[in-house]
């Protein structure tokens, strides 16, 4: 999802509580909140060579001892606005950092409205290889096949 797209979403349902849902279809507690936002930069280079460079907006949830809070679109709509200084764009992709033993990302698939909720659905992020047609190995030559001879028995 991007970054306007979601602008646009909170915008229009600001009396929305915020939930977050897990590839798995799990929702974190909602007490969860946003602790950061961030306009994240990768520059690297593929295994072919290539140089490539990535931006995206990322949210980074927490949850904690607070089981009262509640994040509304109003209030996360607010963050958004003081984040001006990190540069973050409308065309960028929106994912969310969450903790679950280990730091992940997922991306914003969908968002559902719930009731006073807005149940913003997360998706798998995957490796992949960039450069197949450059590093993986090539497919070894067919070969003729050969025949054994064995002994006759007698």
């Amino acid at each position: 999802m991007k970054l306007l797209e979601f602008r646009t979403l909170l915008a229009r349902h600001p009396e929305a509580i915020l939930r977050f849902q897990r590839p798995d279809g799990s929702l974190l507690p909602i007490h969860a909140h946003v602790s950061e936002v961030a306009r994240v930069e990768k520059h690297y280079i593929d295994c072919g060579g290539v140089l490539r460079a990535d931006a995206f907006c990322r949210l980074q949830t927490w949850v904690a001892d607070d089981v009262d809070h509640r994040l509304s679109a109003t209030k996360l709509s607010g963050i958004f606005e003081k984040a001006g200084p990190v540069g973050l764009r409308d065309d960028l992709d929106v994912d969310v950092e969450h903790e679950v033993g280990f730091v992940t990302q997922m991306p914003i698939e969908s968002v559902a409205e719930q009731g006073d909720e807005l149940i913003l659905r997360l998706g798998l992020r995957h490796t992949d290889c960039l450069a197949q047609d450059r590093c993986q190995p090539k497919p070894p030559a067919p070969q003729a096949i050969g025949f054994r001879t064995f002994p006759r028995i007698r």
